[in-house]
């Protein structure tokens, strides 16, 4: 706890192996069995610890994503250690990685850089005046080294992890076979990617969830040009007490993400127009 890497508390799920994180809210048995909060009622553990106390007159939407992906979009950026004057280049413009973006500007990057597909996401990004590379039309590493200068973004983010969609190449054809013989569990597209288009000392860092094995990591690419790689389960607790502070200093506005609002009862629906990408959906939130 000192350290506040509350998420690698191993003392709720020691008997998992490979030796897991702690116990995760909605992770199943994989981090300690505990369900998700998507319900009237949820039981919140260590709620001495769990449970922030809002003191100030910020709206319910304004906080609630203090509980997950604004702490993981913030940390994505702080563990860049951005400088003044750095260009960040972020995976993937759904929620987390516009929060990524935000707090990227925030920390003092001079350039965002998103990258997605999805052309609404794409258009939230550029309404925050973020640079957007659409990888389905463009091949991204080319496009990162000519906003670049031919060095490369000096920080990068992967906000997508193991359910990136890979644009049209060999390698997407390769990690599919893969898969399809239980050979590789992840898609680890998106991590080659950063990682060879960080320019040569930077930080590349991996928010986007993996959860098994991944082939053709490029550690050539990783240790000759002396990147740093971080990553891990977002310290919620951790980076959650300082963040209200930024959304009333209007620094961060996470409300910018919501694009659905509906009732528990409608639940499933949210899910189908997030999943399917439907309606334009970039955010849901239910309101018991």
């Amino acid at each position: 706890m000192l350290r506040e890497h509350q998420p690698q508390c191993r003392h709720l799920g020691e008997a998992l192996r490979p030796p897991p994180p702690a116990g995760i809210y909605g992770y199943s048995h994989l981090t300690g069995g505990f369900a998700g909060g998507q319900a009237e009622y949820a039981r919140v553990v260590f709620a001495d610890v769990n449970a922030l106390k809002i003191e100030s007159d910020l709206s319910d939407e304004q906080v609630l994503f203090l509980s997950d992906i604004l702490p993981t979009g913030y940390m994505g950026a702080d563990m860049c250690d951005i400088q003044d004057g750095d260009v960040v280049a972020v995976w993937g413009a759904g929620p987390v990685g516009q929060f990524a973006m935000d707090s990227a500007r925030v920390l003092g990057a001079e350039k965002v850089i998103a990258i997605d597909k999805e052309t609404y996401r794409l258009d939230m990004a550029a309404a925050q005046v973020y640079t957007t590379v659409d990888f389905e039309d463009t091949d991204v590493r080319s496009a990162l080294l000519e906003l670049t200068g031919g060095l490369g973004p000096d920080k990068c983010i992967d906000a997508v992890g193991l359910e990136a969609t890979h644009g049209a190449s060999h390698v997407h054809l390769y990690d599919r076979a893969k898969q399809a013989v239980r050979s590789e569990t992840d898609r680890p597209h998106a991590l080659r990617q950063a990682i060879m288009s960080c320019r040569s000392g930077g930080v590349v860092s991996v928010i986007g969830v993996y959860g098994g094995m991944i082939d053709k990591f490029p550690a050539g690419a990783w240790m000759n040009r002396s990147l740093t790689l971080r990553t891990g389960q977002s310290h919620v607790q951790k980076y959650m007490k300082p963040l209200p502070g930024l959304i009333e200093q209007g620094k961060i506005d996470p409300t910018r993400v919501i694009t659905h609002r509906l009732p528990l009862t409608e639940a499933p629906t949210g899910y189908d127009l997030f999943k399917n990408k439907k309606d334009r959906c970039e955010k849901v939130v239910l309101k018991p």
